[in-house]
C-alpha cells in the first residue's frame, strides 16, 4: 500500500527522512478561483498536491482552478491531488470537484476526495475516515469497496484519541491530545484492551462516580488498519504528520535504512 504523509512546507525536510509518499499541504483557493501556494521549496518534486478550502471564497470558475492545478502537477511531477475540504459542501465545490475529476482523469493523475464528494468525482478515490467509535471497521471498508471498487477507496488514517462518558448515547466523545492521554494513562495505569470491531485500543476509568471509556490508536492499531485495507485491495492511505510524528519510527523505515 502507498502511504502518504500530509506535510506543510515547514514539516517537509523532517518528513523526507522516511520512506513514504508526501502530500504537500501548501495550496489553497484564492480570489477569482486562483491557486495559491505557500512557501514551498523550489525543488519540491513528486508526491501529491493537497488543496485546502479553509477560508476560501466561492469557486466561480472551476475550469480556471482545475487548469492551474494540473499545470502545477505537471511542473512538479505530482501524481495527483488531494482535496482537503472541510467547509460545508456547496454547489461551487461540487462543480469544481466534478471538473477537476474530469481534468485529472484526462491527464492520468489521481484524485482523492472527501466521502461527501463521492458523487461529484466518480473517477476519484473517496477518503474513508478510520477513526471509528462504533460499528465494525472491516465491514465498513468492505461495504465501501463493494460500492465503489477498491481502486476508488483510500484510507484517511486519522489518529483516534477520544474520551466517552458512559452511557455514550450520542456516540460522540471528547477529543484528547496526546499529552492528555499519556498523562491519564500514567495516573490511572489502566488495563488496556483491543477492540476487534473498531480496530483500536480502549480502557475504562472512573472519575467522580462517572465511568469513562477511552478509545485510541497507536502504531500497532494504525498498521493493523492498513493491513486490513490492503487485504481488501485498497492501495492508498493518508496520515497527518503532526498526528503521528511520535509514531513514525514504528510506521516507516528511514531513508537509507537496510532493514
Amino acid at each position: 500500500m502507498q502511504i502518504f504523509l500530509a506535510v506543510t512546507p515547514q514539516e517537509l525536510r523532517s518528513a523526507m527522512q522516511w520512506r513514504c509518499g508526501l502530500a504537500h499541504v501548501a495550496y489553497r483557493i484564492g480570489p477569482e478561483s486562483t491557486l495559491l501556494r505557500q512557501n514551498l521549496l523550489l525543488d519540491t518534486r513528486g508526491g501529491l498536491l493537497s488543496l485546502s478550502d479553509q477560508d476560501a471564497p466561492i469557486i466561480a470558475d472551476p475550469e480556471k482552478l482545475s487548469a492551474a492545478i494540473i499545470r502545477e502537477c505537471s511542473r512538479r511531477n505530482y501524481g495527483g491531488a488531494l482535496l482537503d475540504f472541510e467547509s460545508p459542501v456547496g454547489q461551487d465545490r461540487q462543480s469544481f470537484a466534478a471538473e477537476l475529476d474530469r481534468v485529472m482523469s484526462r491527464n492520468r493523475r489521481a484524485l482523492y476526495v472527501p466521502e461527501t464528494y463521492s458523487k461529484s468525482a466518480p473517477g476519484g478515490a473517496v477518503l474513508l475516515c478510520t477513526a471509528m467509535s462504533g460499528g465494525n471497521f472491516t465491514e465498513r471498508l468492505r461495504e465501501a469497496v463493494s460500492l465503489r471498487g477498491a481502486g476508488h477507496v483510500a484510507l484517511d488514517l486519522q489518529r483516534l484519541r477520544m474520551d466517552f462518558s458512559l452511557p455514550a448515547r450520542s456516540g460522540a466523545g471528547k477529543p484528547m491530545t496526546g499529552e492528555a492521554l499519556t498523562a491519564l494513562m500514567d495516573a490511572r495505569a489502566p488495563s488496556v484492551f483491543f477492540s476487534q470491531d473498531l480496530c483500536a485500543r480502549y480502557f475504562t476509568y472512573v472519575r467522580e462516580t462517572e465511568t469513562h471509556f477511552v478509545l485510541y490508536d497507536d502504531a500497532d492499531t494504525l498498521l493493523q488498519k492498513i493491513r486490513i485495507g490492503g487485504s481488501l485491495g485498497i492501495g492508498t492511505a493518508f496520515l497527518m504528520y503532526p498526528e503521528v510524528q511520535d509514531l513514525l519510527p514504528k510506521l516507516f523505515r528511514a531513508n537509507g535504512s537496510r532493514q
